[in-house]
């Protein structure tokens, strides 16, 4: 079966940019212009020319800096606005104006204040007009999704005698069901008699979490255009989204759909719209998400560190990601440990992973995520601990403003447990004082050094400890999440070599 083109219509510069907040000044247009090149598109909606002398700027600007996909620019059934854009595109290689009207009974009767006969009427003048200025003209019928079909059949079919050569068919609203979407594109393929002349387009918004599935159901009844935006931003809820359309025909084959994109840039040119519209990328987002290719469970991650099909449908190299995420969290299992330990260089026996793997169990409930950093300082500490005869096994320090902070420390110490309870000038203090009154050991600390890995209140922090002990410096070293833990285990870590 031969595979149908669809044609990749980029509104992130038109629809995308008017999502409050996201406003780009003209050279970060022409930067994003020139990604969606890259990225292949085939139309870019340069902007809405009559809105202001900016946007106006912005589509000369374009026009000249980009020349493989059709520039395409905005207008409403006016003439005055037709004539802007077609001055607009005066540099495009190949212009479009994208010129259109509402059709639904809402936009008939409550916004335009009209009659459906004038509606078709001002409908075929836009068209007939903007076509005196440039070859493709693409006609919207505003808020097909909610307009009648048969009545929407008729304006199609005047839009495209008037000289149409792309029909816009969009769910402004985004109220449509995928079905109900995809029989309304069905029922214009089977009802419009001129049809074959032009092409239909997708253009769907996600006020109900639909705009992909509708986009589809629109493709796969007989749309060969899709609208789209990359990171889905737009109006409201946001439009279809770029990637997530592409990858869809790209992951289902039998569907016989192929488009220009390369999808290799797909992440790049993300980034790319996230950071100049100031509009971050939810984490949770299809394809482009920080969490799109990152499995923090551990019967996922086993499964994937087999084989990676076992849960993704794909490549993340594909979409230009390096690779999938295996994020370290309480719910990550030894599989993902040992493979990031062994990423990282470490290799540890059966026992030896055990233990690190308890350790990190405790550290994983204390925090989010498990980072590199964290990684090595437990595998650090865990090649220390497997050579000493003396533990920590509890702490308990009582500490405030106006108390005086108290220690309770419980020692394993050559398989014994020992206990003691002392006062100090500051938990840390404390806390020692109790362990040097249970090793009965005359120590100097020469050097108290404290560090955070990362950042933030439940990271890391690292303790380095210098003891002197019969003119002989021992070096100890612990992290953990609490600092006052961490000291009084460094301070052990020290003293394991000395007792």
């Amino acid at each position: 079966m031969a595979k149908d083109r669809v044609y990749i219509f980029d509104t992130t510069l038109r629809d995308g940019e008017q999502v409050p907040g996201c406003q780009l000044n003209t050279i970060e247009k022409i930067e994003v212009a020139k990604a969606l090149e890259e990225l292949g598109v085939d139309v870019i909606e340069a902007g809405f020319p009559i809105s202001s002398p900016g946007d106006f700027n912005s589509v000369i600007e374009i026009s000249k800096a980009v020349s493989e996909p059709v520039i395409c620019a905005l207008t409403r059934a006016v003439m005055k606005d037709i004539e802007v854009a077609a001055e607009s595109l005066k540099f495009a290689k190949r212009g479009r104006i994208h010129t259109g009207i509402g059709t639904s009974y809402y936009h008939i009767y409550h916004k335009l204040n009209s009659n459906p006969e004038e509606i078709i009427k001002r409908g075929a003048e836009a068209v007939s007009y903007a076509k005196s200025f440039v070859e493709d003209v693409e006609f919207y019928a505003e808020d097909a999704g909610r307009s009648d079909n048969k009545y929407l059949a008729r304006v199609v079919e005047a839009m495209i005698d008037a000289g149409a050569t792309v029909i816009n068919i969009p769910d402004t609203t985004g109220y449509t069901l995928p079905d109900e979407y995809g029989k309304k594109i069905k029922y214009l393929v089977d009802h419009v008699s001129n049809i074959d002349k032009a092409i239909l387009s997708t253009h769907c918004h996600n006020d109900l979490g639909m705009a992909t599935a509708n986009t589809m159901s629109g493709v796969i009844n007989g749309a060969r255009q899709v609208e789209v935006t990359i990171n889905g931003i737009g109006e409201r809820a946001g439009n279809t989204s770029l990637e997530e359309v592409v990858m869809i025909m790209k992951s289902r084959k039998h569907l016989n759909l192929i488009n220009n994109i390369n999808p290799r840039k797909i992440y790049g040119t993300s980034r790319l719209v996230s950071t100049l519209m100031r509009m971050p990328v939810q984490p949770n987002k299809a394809i482009v998400g920080r969490n799109a290719f990152a499995h923090s469970s551990g019967i996922h991650q086993d499964g994937v560190l087999k084989r990676r099909e076992n849960y993704e449908i794909i490549n993340p190299k594909s979409v230009g990601i390096n690779e999938s995420s295996i994020l370290l969290t309480a719910r990550s299992g030894r599989a993902a440990l040992k493979h990031r330990l062994g990423k990282l260089g470490y290799t540890f026996s059966k026992n030896e992973l055990d233990k690190i793997y308890e350790e990190f169990l405790v550290l994983a409930d204390s925090k989010k995520e498990i980072v590199d950093e964290d990684l090595k300082v437990l595998a650090g500490t865990s090649s220390r601990d497997i050579k000493r005869n003396l533990h920590l096994s509890k702490l308990q320090v009582l500490c405030g403003k106006g108390t005086m902070p108290i220690a309770t420390v419980s020692l394993l110490w050559e398989g014994e447990c020992h206990t003691a309870t002392s006062e100090g000038n500051g938990p840390v203090d404390a806390s020692i004082t109790a362990v040097k009154k249970i090793l009965n050991k005359k120590v100097r600390i020469e050097e108290f050094l404290i560090q955070a890995i990362t950042r933030g209140s439940d990271d890391m922090g690292k303790v380095h400890m210098q003891v002197e002990h019969k003119n002989v410096v021992y070096y100890g070293f612990s992290a953990s999440t609490d600092i006052v833990t961490a000291s009084v285990e460094s301070f052990i870590d020290a003293m394991s070599q000395i007792v």
